[in-house]
């Protein structure tokens, strides 16, 4: 090779070409067979794992003599091609190409030495268990066959064999790393079918072993595991693993069971390990202070034995908190936060203590760097209090309101007029100035009604009659519920009134439907939903202006008085269908009566009569039904209008007979007469309110027909003349 380059040299400083030609192609076949032997040396290295290492020293030695021979060669040709341009272009820049070339080829015979020392280094520092060293290496070694990928004229096979070398040698990585994974952080859990209760977590335990801990420096080894993951990417893979681990079997059961605590017991060069104790405690529901001690107690040891550890730009614990932080904020928030709100509010000024120690919480796992930032959701959920106390009053309403609305209507109270909401005492909203204004509001109206007639103290008031006991309990809580809305936040105030509101349009909805059959089949309980849809409309006029001096609601609200309308609606639609049921049952009786025709035969005579004693003992047990229940005005004109549909039914049906003879004459005013005596009884009411008898002698008011249906009746009797002179 020396004696080569030395004939190339000793040209007298023109170099002719056909000599020049032979040169560069004794080199060029030089540089071929060289490749030649390198290619087959890493075949069998690392495709047919011969080993060869003597041979490859060698033929490195080779490559690197070529290698300077071509460029002593290649500035001597450089040089004498600029002397000689203009007489060979053409031939010196094939010439020039072909060096090139060789030149390529000994760029990837560079690599290919750089891919064998990163591969033996990697090997080396694997057996010693440096592996954050020894990942390095397997990436020095990747980068190498990279590069050699983006050569054309690459050996394929040869790639294909390097390759699989880095790809086997990566997961042999990974697996090594994982294997130290599993000795750093043992977990002992219970079986997945056991996780029933409290109990079933009592055999979860946390066994950590990093290796203890110098001046809370980690040691190399724990360093160079986690590095080496992140070096893999399979760091965050095992921080999700773990942290997934972490919330089902330790941090949640933490925050659901007031009773269960975490252990930290220290053994010396074993490690530390957490595990999860009982205690007898009769607390419902954790309270936020021990809930953030446990898990403070927990994420600490993991930082000083595992987490505290920079990999890139981020610690290891910031990773893990990235893992967790949002599915154990929401299992606080709805495990315990949630049942911390207070109840009233005067409990609101209590809550600030929670408020603190969610900060100081937050406060130092932002020390331990698994959080970033100045707020999570944790925190603002625990600082919008009044926002949260408002929405769980709300839910408490409706819940509680809703219960009311699907229970028995049957159990009911008797309303006299006298009866009153019991409104407590609201603050002034005038402050000082209210008594001095009542005052004179009072002098005024005494004066201007000082000559006037006094109204009757039972005007406006609601009659007498029967509501639910439920219905009476609803607006006792409507009234509660603005209460509270009367000494809270405006925000608060506000979503309580309309809250209020909701109660009044979910009884609209829910009733109707949920007692709809009831209402139909028992004349009873339509009688009472009745009655308590006045109610709730009798009072809802004046339920918003006793609270509205004492609201911070915007002018114009129509508070509850727009409700009105539609609950009067309400009752009266589901008594009249219920009167309308009985009148159909009523007509129905009626037409079993053979039309009162040909009574003169005993059987349309005993047809005719039953029917009518069956009209007369339906209105009877409608009046046992109704009379201790609705309001005596409305309970005459129901009676009256059932028994106006029986004697209009009965005058039709004998209109309509053709002839009547003496014999069926004196039978139908037999059976007239039965009813102009018992239908009146209908209307006398109970013994202790003899006070009403006057409404058994206005029969003829609430029956339209009346007096008709009595003339008709002395008309069947009467003879020719008594009629004439009648």
């Amino acid at each position: 090779m020396a004696s080569f380059v030395t004939e190339v040299l000793a040209s007298s400083g023109k170099l002719e070409k056909d000599d020049l030609s032979s040169k560069i192609s004794k080199l060029s076949r030089k540089v071929e067979e060289t490749k030649e032997e390198v290619s087959d040396m890493i075949n069998k290295k690392y495709n047919e794992f011969i080993p060869s290492m003597e041979a490859a020293e060698e033929l490195m030695d080779q490559v690197e003599s070529v290698s300077r021979d071509i460029d002593l060669l290649k500035s001597c040709i450089e040089n004498e091609v600029q002397q000689n341009l203009h007489e060979a272009v053409t031939e010196y820049a094939k010439l020039k190409q072909q060096l090139e070339k060789n030149s390529a080829v000994i760029s990837m015979l560079q690599h290919l030495q750089e891919f064998d020392t990163a591969m033996e280094e990697y090997h080396r520092t694997l057996q010693e268990k440096k592996y954050e060293a020894a990942a390095k290496q397997l990436g020095k070694a990747q980068v190498s066959v990279e590069a050699l990928k983006s050569w054309e004229s690459s050996d394929l096979p040869l790639l294909r064999a390097l390759s699989s070398e880095i790809t086997m040698q990566r997961e042999n990585l990974i697996y090594h790393l994982g294997e130290e994974w599993k000795k750093l952080a043992v977990w002992k859990l219970p079986p997945a079918k056991e996780l029933t209760g409290m109990q079933s977590f009592l055999t979860t335990a946390l066994h950590l072993d990093g290796g203890g801990s110098k001046e809370d420096k980690p040691i190399p080894f724990l360093s160079s595991i986690l590095q080496a993951l992140a070096t893999q990417g399979e760091l965050q893979t095992k921080i999700k693993l773990f942290g997934q681990v972490l919330l089902k079997y330790m941090l949640k059961p933490l925050i659901t069971y007031p009773s269960l605590l975490v252990e930290v017991v220290e053994q010396p060069e074993q490690g530390t390990v957490l595990s999860l104790q009982g205690e007898e405690n009769q607390v419902e529901h954790p309270v936020p202070s021990h809930v953030y001690a446990k898990i403070l107690m927990v994420l600490k040891t993991l930082h000083t034995h595992l987490f505290d550890i920079t990999v890139g730009d981020k610690k290891v614990s910031t990773i893990l908190g990235d893992q967790i932080w949002e599915e154990m904020s929401d299992c606080i928030i709805r495990e315990c936060l949630l049942y911390s709100i207070p109840n009233n509010s005067s409990q609101l000024a209590a809550y600030d203590t929670v408020i603190k120690e969610t900060e100081d919480f937050e406060s130092q796992l932002k020390e331990m760097e698994y959080l970033a930032g100045d707020s999570t959701d944790l925190l603002k959920y625990a600082r919008n209090v009044n926002c949260h106390f408002a929405s769980k009053k709300c839910q408490d309403v409706i819940v509680a309101a809703r219960k009311l609305m699907t229970s028995e209507m049957h159990n009911t109270v008797k309303i006299c007029p006298d009866y009153k909401l019991a409104i407590p005492k609201l603050p002034s909203p005038c402050g000082g100035n209210r008594e001095k204004q009542e005052g004179k509001r009072n002098i005024q109206c005494d004066q201007i009604l000082e000559n006037e007639k006094q109204l009757s103290p039972r005007t406006l008031c609601l009659p007498v009659c029967r509501i639910s006991e439920s219905v009476q309990q609803l607006v006792e809580l409507a009234i509660k519920t603005l209460s509270e809305a009367v000494g809270s936040s405006p925000q608060c105030a506000v979503q309580l009134f309309y809250t209020t509101r909701n109660i009044f349009h979910l009884f609209y909805d829910v009733v109707p439907t949920y007692h709809k059959d009831n209402l139909l089949k028992f004349p009873h309980l339509a009688a009472i939903h009745h009655n308590n849809c006045m109610f709730l409309a009798h009072h809802l006029l004046t339920l918003g202006h006793q609270f509205r001096p004492h609201l911070p609601l915007k002018d114009g609200v129509a508070y509850f008085v727009d409700l009105v309308p539609g609950f009067r609606k309400l009752g009266a639609q589901c008594f009249v269908a219920q009167m309308n049921v009985q009148k159909a049952e009523m007509l129905e009786r009626l037409c079993t009566a053979r039309n009162f025709s040909n009574l003169d035969d005993e059987d349309n005579y005993s047809a005719a009569s039953k029917a009518v004693r069956q009209v007369i003992h339906q209105l009877k047990r409608l009046g046992k039904v109704w009379q201790d229940v609705l309001p005596v005005n409305i309970y005459c004109k129901s009676m009256g209008t059932l028994l106006n549909t029986a004697i209009s039914e009965l005058m039709t049906k004998i209109m309509m007979l053709e002839d009547i003879s003496t014999e069926d004459g004196e039978r139908l005013h037999t059976l007239c007469q039965t009813i102009i005596e018992e239908g009146p009884l209908v209307f006398t009411p109970w013994p202790e309110e003899t006070k009403n008898k006057k409404y058994q002698e206005e029969v003829p008011i609430y029956v339209k027909k009346w007096m008709t249906f009595k003339e008709l009746s002395i008309v069947l009797q009467a003879s020719l003349q008594e009629i004439v002179d009648r």
